[in-house]
């Protein structure tokens, strides 16, 4: 098993969408080096969003180079058809759009059979409230705050309020999953995604980007002052 964290504590996973493509395993070495404790992999297939990404073959040639936590996130049309494919090729957690599938609960249920994590994501034209049925039976709750496709976007403040009312959600009825947001999130915008009650913050161009990458995130995972 690959390192799991359970709650209390922030996780920021380095997007390699914004990665070079044409060196993952290097990509995946500054991911290690920095103490980043997961990796997020943005699967995209120009359907369901307007962009193309990778697919399970890279995960299994990736799961080769390191240990560290696999944060897959399909943005894709029909996931429950690759939900094994991407299970074997060494996903820790998977995730998947309820925008996507009619039957999220069946397929959330079917990832952790598999002995994954299971999430469900949704986009910034969904509210956070067609969630509440399937919360006790996800690992993940992920809030797109900004429109799903590429990188390097402007956060959508407005987004933030459905992370403050999935944690009342949480809250209320004593859950524990974890909460993550994905879409321009960088020093200056991290503060008020964690005080929103986000503990998973997905970077991507501002991890890639930056010429310390280590000291970024223990900034922004709270080894040292922001």
């Amino acid at each position: 098993m690959y390192s799991y964290i359970i709650m209390n504590d922030t996780i920021v996973s380095p997007s390699i969408l914004s990665a070079d493509f044409a060196n993952f395993s290097a990509s995946i070495a500054e991911i290690d080096a920095s103490g980043a404790k997961w990796i997020h992999m943005d699967v995209m297939d120009g359907c369901f969003v307007p962009n193309l990404t990778f697919g399970a073959p890279l995960v299994r040639a990736l799961r080769k180079k390191t240990k560290t936590f696999f944060d897959v996130h399909l943005m894709i049309a029909n996931p429950s058809k690759y939900i094994h494919e991407f299970a074997e090729a060494g996903a820790d957690a998977i995730t998947f759009h309820y925008e996507a599938e009619t039957h999220a609960h069946k397929y959330l249920t079917e990832i952790r059979d598999l002995g994954k994590k299971p999430g469900i994501s949704i986009v910034p034209s969904t509210p956070c409230g067609v969630l509440e049925d399937i919360l006790p039976y996800i690992d993940i709750a992920l809030v797109m705050t900004v429109n799903p496709g590429f990188g390097g976007q402007v956060l959508i403040p407005e987004c933030l309020e459905k992370v403050k009312k999935l944690k009342q959600m949480r809250d209320k009825a004593n859950l524990n999953f974890r909460i993550s947001v994905d879409g321009g999130i960088n020093e200056k915008t991290v503060e008020l995604a964690k005080s929103s009650g986000a503990d998973t913050l997905v970077m991507g161009a501002a991890f890639f980007g930056s010429p310390d990458k280590r000291a970024l995130i223990e900034r922004v995972q709270g080894t040292i002052p922001l």
